[in-house]
């Protein structure tokens, strides 16, 4: 009981901090409102939607240094019930299967604070901060980047035309492992997914490297890249034994690349359509599918809390466990007509821990409906999604199987305020009756509101 009522007061007085340091965030975009443009930039706002890698159309001339502080403050609401039929496991007296009862009411609200800076023309940094979150209760830096889209002190006529089609990013930052990584809920960022939470296998790591892309006009564009592979990068020599290889653990650096096209015909279709690849071939603890330190916006489902040694902070995700190696593919399709929207998901990935000798296969589809109507600035949108996961777990014979269902609506009265709905309904299958998750599903409605700037 007292660890419960320390965790409010700590949510209680993240909260209140986080609110605090968005106020001062309000009133340095109020002073800054006149410095606002950045070259080859992503807005913060509703016209962030369906805006992937930043293109190579230079339309704001360089004035100088220029700082932008921005931020993203998300409030949901949950009503949602779950149930279980996993069999007991007495653990000092609790039953460690035995799912947490739920009941309705606001979540923990989320935000970050976002800084970025115009450092030169064609050179540009990023910076996040995780101000309060379901995850992590203290504020917590994302990561960082440099941008270049131009290299103007290097004054080389061979180099400028060089960078006219090609981008180099650097730094500590988000991995650019296929398309829905751009639509997906980032702590109190929320308004670039049409839902409240993101996939059941949510591809999304923060690593330290550098990534090159090349646009060309046609529409194709590629990029290859070189990270750390970790999360929290080490210098400290590897200890544990590699179960495969018999041999002190390894870190290599992984290897990520994509090929795509994505073009507009007219003024109704777009047609965009990429495929992309992901390799670390040892790790000592690749997050690949568990790097996101912001946490999911379903509170508590399928959970026991009595049973954690910390709350869990990614209630209704599926982790598959590819600690120590893994090499995964994804193909995404986009299609935009009119008011249309469909965007699809093909994932086939093969890893293991350090303890296994041999690989395992994880499999996830999604496909996303959505129709926008546009009045002015109001705009409104209603959709649905099917998210489908096949996995192996370590030492269980049988694949596991996850479903999600979900339908979304929502509205933007500004293209900085958002609200939206939806009802979610998600099934577990094939888990081992010793797995909390046997026979297990989750399902009722969440609401959200946010902010964006």
């Amino acid at each position: 009981m007292k660890r419960s009522i320390d965790t409010l007061r700590s949510f209680a007085m993240k909260g209140r901090s986080a609110l605090f340091v968005l106020g001062m965030a309000l009133s340095a975009e109020s002073v800054l409102a006149q410095q606002q443009s950045l070259q080859y930039f992503r807005p913060n706002d509703s016209r962030g939607i369906n805006v992937f890698e930043t293109t190579k159309n230079d339309t704001t001339p360089f004035t100088g240094l220029t700082v932008k502080v921005g931020g993203n403050f998300s409030q949901d609401y949950q009503s949602l019930s779950d149930k279980n039929n996993a069999t007991p496991v007495l653990v000092n007296g609790v039953n460690v299967n035995q799912l947490d009862p739920l009941t309705n009411g606001a979540n923990l609200a989320m935000a970050n604070l976002n800084l970025d800076v115009q450092l030169a023309d064609g050179i540009r940094m990023n910076l996040v901060t995780y101000l309060s979150t379901r995850h992590h209760q203290d504020a917590w830096v994302k990561g960082g980047y440099i941008q270049m889209d131009k290299l103007p002190f290097l004054k080389s006529d061979l180099i400028d035309k060089i960078m006219n089609y090609t981008t180099l990013r650097v730094g500590d930052m988000e991995v650019d492992y296929g398309d829905q990584h751009f639509r997906r809920t980032d702590g109190g960022n929320t308004v670039y997914n049409p839902f409240v939470e993101n996939y059941i296998m949510d591809e999304f790591a923060t690593e330290v490297g550098a990534e090159v892309y090349y646009h060309s006009q046609t529409g194709f564009f590629g990029l290859v890249g070189l990270t750390t592979g970790e999360l929290d990068p080490t210098v400290v020599a590897a200890t544990k034994i590699d179960s495969a290889t018999g041999q002190l653990n390894a870190y290599d650096p992984a290897f990520h690349a994509k090929l795509g096209y994505d073009r507009q015909f007219g003024s109704d279709l777009r047609v965009r359509l990429t495929g992309s690849f992901y390799e670390d071939k040892s790790s000592p603890g690749n997050t690949l599918f568990f790097g996101d330190r912001a946490g999911s916006h379903y509170f508590f489902v399928m959970e026991n809390t009595q049973a954690a040694s910390d709350v869990n902070g990614f209630s209704g995700r599926f982790n598959p466990l590819f600690s120590e190696q893994v090499t995964t593919v994804m193909i995404n399709p986009f299609v935009q007509y009119d008011g249309f929207e469909f965007f699809g998901t093909f994932e086939s990935a093969n890893g293991r821990t350090i303890t296994e000798k041999t690989t395992r296969n994880a499999t996830q589809y999604a496909a996303d409906l959505l129709y926008r109507f546009y009045a002015g600035d109001q705009s409104f949108w209603v959709g649905g999604r099917y998210n489908a996961v096949k996995a192996a777990l370590p030492g269980n014979p049988t694949d596991v199987n996850i479903d999600r269902y979900v339908a979304s609506l929502g509205w933007f009265p500004t293209k900085n305020l958002m609200l939206k709905g939806e009802y979610v309904n998600q099934t577990y299958k094939d888990f081992p009756a010793n797995d909390i998750r046997s026979g297990g599903s989750f399902s009722g409605w969440m609401a959200e509101a946010a902010v964006a700037f």
